[in-house]
């Protein structure tokens, strides 16, 4: 019976296929969009997240200032980090993988004719650590370069491209500024950050040459603490706070002076935003079903005046109402799920276009599919029922006399 029903559904359908099309476009567009906001919120989280860990594992960053308002906030005294500071954290921190103290200004690198603007940092070898860096040739600061201050640096992709490539960049002389240094290591890409700065972009030398030759003053301006596991940021932001704290003399009834910035909980929030802002998407996106559920009604309920006379020959010769009544439903399912077919398959073609101009990874959701899928049938099902119930109700005499 379901068979023969199916197939008096294909024929009706193929009988009226302008008609049918136009039926499912509500559908077509509604499980369209909401596969492609999904599939482009899901790529646009794994980009964000990808970038984020880009900075390090575990990463905690202090930095000196905090913005404050009301009565009090501008008297905070919001100096920067020092030497003393630095050793207290690695005197007195457990659960960490590196400290590194760090301090930044552009400059301009000159090498032969060519000039190029960046970014030099100043610090030490648990810089590399803290912002999983890897090298591609070449290596860290030794323990002498930092202590003695050696006009050495590691510079990252995008320098080495600008100035150096094809040829190996390792053992060559550049300036820095006003500073000539010696390239001992030469950085693994890491690719555009979060906030859409190139990341490789970047000169790193030891902290003391870069406050002496470059800066002309003591300031650390940024501390990356790196912690050994995630298990153990609660506990070693809890500990940095209360050390900072105490060497910069905060009251207990004062505000902190210094910030400390996780970075697994910006990626929490950023990935929440994300997630918040393509559900409100898809949720505009998928009235357009509902709008695709009462075309199909208004279809059938035509569907069915016109196919009266039908009707109550199929009831005069001995139809019962159920067969009547699933006739009319799996009609309506089948164009339901076509739409939802079509609309899956265009939806995901909207997405991988639409990724391919914004960069980002490719991340269909199967179980986001599958409930289209399913909620499109269910959609058929719904807006079908009272079509073909008033079909199933008609009387057979009544029907016979329809013109």
């Amino acid at each position: 019976m379901l068979w023969e029903a199916l197939k008096l559904a294909t024929l009706s359908i193929r009988r009226n296929v302008l008609r049918s099309i136009l039926t499912l476009l509500g559908i077509v567009i509604g499980v369209a969009a909401v596969i492609a906001m999904v599939t482009i919120g899901n790529g646009t989280t794994r980009r964000v997240t990808d970038d984020l860990s880009k900075l390090g594992s575990n990463l905690l960053i202090a930095q000196p200032g905090r913005n404050m308002f009301g009565p009090g906030g501008a008297g905070q005294e919001n100096r920067s980090f020092d030497d003393k500071t630095i050793a207290k954290l690695r005197g007195e921190l457990t659960g960490v993988r590196a400290i590194a103290p760090a301090a930044t200004r552009a400059v301009t690198l000159v090498f032969g004719s060519l000039n190029y603007a960046t970014t030099v940092t100043g610090t030490d070898s648990e810089f590399f650590t803290a912002q999983d860096w890897t090298f591609v040739s070449g290596r860290p600061f030794s323990d002498g370069e930092i202590r003695s201050g050696s006009a050495v640096c590691v510079i990252g992709k995008s320098v080495n491209d600008a100035l150096f490539a094809p040829d190996d960049a390792l053992g060559k002389r550049m300036r820095v500024s006003n500073v000539s240094c010696d390239i001992i290591g030469v950085l693994a890409g890491k690719g555009q950050g979060a906030f859409g700065n190139d990341q490789d972009n970047t000169v790193i030398m030891p902290l003391r040459t870069f406050q002496r030759r470059i800066a002309g003053n003591t300031r650390i301006s940024t501390i990356y603490i790196s912690a050994a596991t995630s298990g153990d940021i609660p506990a070693v932001t809890a500990n940095i706070e209360q050390i900072l704290r105490e060497i910069r003399r905060v009251g207990p009834d004062k505000d902190d002076t210094f910030t400390v910035r996780d970075m697994s909980q910006l990626i929490s929030t950023m990935t929440s935003t994300s997630t918040l802002l393509t559900g409100l998407l898809s949720a505009v996106a998928g009235v357009s079903l509902l709008v695709g559920g009462i075309g199909i009604m208004n279809i059938m309920l035509v569907s069915v005046t016109e196919r009266t006379r039908e009707i109550g020959i199929r009831l005069a010769i001995g139809a019962l109402e159920r067969q009547v009544l699933t006739q009319f439903l799996v009609e309506a399912l089948v164009l339901a799920l076509m739409g939802g077919v079509i609309g899956i398959m265009l939806g995901l073609a909207l997405a991988g276009l639409a990724i391919h101009f914004m960069a980002i990874p490719f991340v269909p959701s199967p179980s986001i599919i599958a409930l289209a899928f399913l909620f499109s049938g269910a959609i058929g099902l719904g807006f079908g029922f009272f079509p073909a119930r008033r079909a199933a109700r008609l009387d057979p005499i009544e029907a016979l006399r329809h013109e």
